[in-house]
C-alpha cells in the first residue's frame, strides 16, 4: 500500500500546521515556504482540510490558518481521510460491482476486518508524534 502524493503531502502540511499551535496563526503561503511544497498544491490541501475540520481559517488583521484542535487529536488517518475518502485497501469494499470477480470472491467479506486494522493503525498516530522525532524508537515502530 501506498499513500498519494497529495496524502504524504497533506501529513507534512499538517505537521507543519502544528509547529504554530498555540494561538499562532500562518498562512498557506508560509506552509508552503516551510514545507517545500508548490503554494497552489498546500492551498488545495488547506482547502480539504480545513473543510474536513482539521484546519480552521480566521479572517482579519490577525487572521490566517491554525489547527481546529488539539495536535494531539488529530491523527494520521484524519489527514489521510481528510483528502483519500475512508481508508480502504480495495476498491469493491466501497463500490459494488467493482469487481467481475464480486460473486464468487471468498475474500471480499474479510475486506472491512482488514480496513479497519489499517485505519486503526493509522488512528493510533497522533500529530503531535509527527512533530517529535524523539518520540519515535524501534519499539513503537515494531
Amino acid at each position: 500500500m501506498r499513500l498519494s502524493n497529495l496524502a504524504d503531502y497533506a501529513v507534512i502540511t499538517m505537521s507543519a500546521a502544528a509547529n504554530h499551535c498555540g494561538g499562532s496563526r500562518t498562512s498557506a503561503a508560509e506552509l508552503a515556504g516551510e514545507t517545500g511544497l508548490p503554494k497552489p498544491t498546500v492551498q488545495k490541501l488547506v482547502s480539504k482540510l480545513t473543510s474536513a475540520g482539521l484546519l480552521r481559517s480566521v479572517r482579519g488583521a490577525n487572521g490566517g490558518l491554525q489547527l481546529a484542535r488539539p495536535a494531539a487529536a488529530i491523527t494520521v488517518a484524519d489527514i489521510v481521510e481528510a483528502v483519500e475518502g475512508p481508508i480502504a485497501l480495495t476498491a469493491c469494499v466501497e463500490t459494488p460491482g467493482y469487481c467481475e470477480h464480486e460473486a464468487g470472491c471468498t475474500m471480499k467479506p474479510h475486506w472491512p476486518l482488514i480496513n479497519t486494522a489499517m485505519r486503526n493503525a493509522l488512528a493510533g498516530i497522533a500529530l503531535t508524534q509527527l512533530r517529535d522525532p524523539s518520540i519515535i524508537n524501534e519499539k513503537e515502530i515494531a
